[in-house]
């Protein structure tokens, strides 16, 4: 979090918080209003300042101001590629690299997501094609053209035997339906003010 953000909030401690006005969409892009913010100071000053609260709400702290954030899927959107080495790397739409990562998710509706110390992520759609290349079996061997097929389908058998190589760890692979995401990880896609709670 930004200093400047820090003081603003000393100095006004009692604002009440916005809702309903700031999204971000699957492809980490915010939005106000259904509106792209294109000014990339402004892209910038978000990301920094993008946190959540206990009640799993995820909100940007615009000085002395939380400005809850609609989810049109995960909290967090991550980008792919490879190092020049060829381990596999990522990143959130913040900027902040992916250290730690813990599971992969498979959804039921072809999309890909990752736990890592964040929180949860969806894999952009761009970087799908780079992940499919990272699966392997429990040996660490690539897999075959026909279980990547049964894997990416949710087969429970590819499922179970499935890992992807993330640089030094092999991460393993579960299933989830898109409905139960946001319950599964604990967020709120759509926050709205505690009981009691101020709002403008």
């Amino acid at each position: 979090m930004d200093e400047i953000v820090r003081e603003a909030m000393a100095r006004w401690p009692n604002v009440p918080a916005v809702f309903g006005w700031l999204q971000l969409d699957r492809h980490g892009r915010w939005q106000i209003k259904g509106e792209p913010i294109t000014n990339a100071v402004v892209n910038t000053f978000i990301c920094r300042n993008y946190l959540s609260d206990d009640e799993g709400r995820w909100y940007f702290q615009n000085g002395p101001q939380r400005v809850f954030v609609e989810l049109e899927y995960t909290p967090l959107v991550y980008r792919l590629w490879r190092n020049i080495d060829g381990t596999l790397v990522a990143e959130a739409h913040t900027g902040e690299p992916l250290a730690e990562p813990v599971n992969c998710w498979l959804d039921d509706e072809g999309g890909a997501l990752i736990e890592g110390e964040q929180g949860v992520g969806c894999v952009e759609s761009q970087s799908l094609a780079v992940l499919e290349t990272a699966f392997c079996d429990n040996k660490g061997q690539p897999l075959a053209e026909h279980v990547l097929y049964d894997l990416l389908a949710g087969n429970a058998s590819a499922l179970a035997t499935a890992r992807l190589n993330f640089g030094d760890t092999m991460l393993r692979v579960g299933f989830v339906k898109v409905s139960d995401v946001a319950a599964r990880f604990g967020f709120k896609p759509a926050p709205q003010p505690a009981p009691g709670q101020g709002s403008c």
